[in-house]
């Protein structure tokens, strides 16, 4: 049977622009479980209040919450266990260097499948204040009525 080919969204993460100013954005393969696995493409899947850091030199994602596969029965683990992020090492010192220098903070913004492996989209992210969501909300809303009157215009 041949592999799948191409990129397929599982979960996004919107919180996260919501709430952080993306700096750069890195891709990273994920450790899970055969159970664990089929929920994901499944699209049992939650990042809302996810968070990545590193520990003891590897790379973990905190707080990403996948749900237990129904038929998984004595396989299924827990849906909030830490799950261990794959990339190199001189990247993930690299992340870890910047992360505390900068103040900055490690978030997964999205779950895909790409070439049927499991990747999670990592972003390097400053944290907005409140003014900043304001800002970014009223931007968003005089976007959003360009929009309107643009297409009442065409008509």
């Amino acid at each position: 049977m041949p592999k799948a080919r191409g990129v397929k969204p599982i979960a996004q993460n919107k919180k996260a622009y919501h709430d952080y100013f993306i700096e750069e954005k890195l891709e990273a393969g994920i450790e899970l479980y055969g159970t664990e696995v089929k929920s994901v493409r499944a699209g049992a899947v939650n990042l809302k209040d996810a968070f990545c850091s590193v520990k003891n030199g590897e790379l973990f994602a905190y707080g990403m919450h996948i749900s237990p596969y129904e038929k998984g029965n004595i396989f299924n683990r827990d849906p909030l266990r830490p799950k261990r992020l794959l990339m190199h090492r001189r990247e993930i010192n690299k992340l870890q260097a910047r992360v505390q220098q900068d103040g900055m903070t490690l978030v997964p913004l999205s779950l895909y499948l790409k070439d049927s492996l499991v990747k999670v989209e990592l972003g390097v992210a400053k944290g907005k204040k409140l003014y900043d969501k304001r800002e970014s909300e009223a931007k968003r809303d005089a976007d959003r009525e360009i929009d309107r009157t643009m297409k009442e215009k065409i008509r």
